[in-house]
């Protein structure tokens, strides 16, 4: 996968989906409040959009991953106290699921620029999968093909969270 799979996330970096259509066969995204049940509403947005792509048999590992990227998001990378002098004008989490006709990628962008999971990192190695911070993350390797983090480019500041699938016909 090599070059294709680093250009085919690019966009990420720019905090949004690709956004060529002869690329992507299908795009859906959501933006989380910042509280827990918010993991509920990802998982459901979730069980909704792999049904309109006929992806229902993927739904298990998906909202898994799902589940798992969503609360590292909320555990880690919002500040101390949501309840600042004025709302972020945007919420801070954001949900994307992208199809194409062989891989699924579900990405979580959050405001921090942090690593993910602390000591765990795609670069793993066997004392990481011990520590408490990434259990969730070893989840999330177990259960997906590939995954990966960057921070975001730009004006944009946090970073994109994302798993691949491959779908096999």
């Amino acid at each position: 996968m090599g070059t294709n799979g680093s250009t085919m996330l690019e966009p990420l970096r720019q905090g949004l989906p690709p956004v060529d259509p002869t690329a992507v066969s299908g795009s859906a995204s959501c933006a989380l409040p910042p509280r827990f049940d918010a993991v509920r509403g990802a998982r459901t947005f979730t069980r909704s959009t792999l049904s309109q792509w006929g992806l229902d048999d993927r739904f298990d590992d998906v909202a898994l991953v799902v589940s798992e990227l969503v609360t590292n998001a909320l555990r880690h990378a919002l500040p101390e106290d949501p309840r600042g002098p004025e709302p972020e004008p945007e919420p801070p989490v954001r949900l994307h699921l992208m199809r194409w006709s062989t891989r699924l990628v579900c990405a979580v962008r959050d405001p921090s620029e942090d690593r993910p999971g602390g000591a765990f990192s795609p670069e793993r190695t066997e004392e990481n999968f011990d520590l408490e911070s990434g259990r969730g993350l070893f989840l999330v390797d177990s259960y997906s093909d590939s995954w990966g983090w960057h921070p975001l480019a730009g004006r944009l500041t946090g970073k994109v969270v994302w798993a691949l699938f491959l779908l096999h016909d």
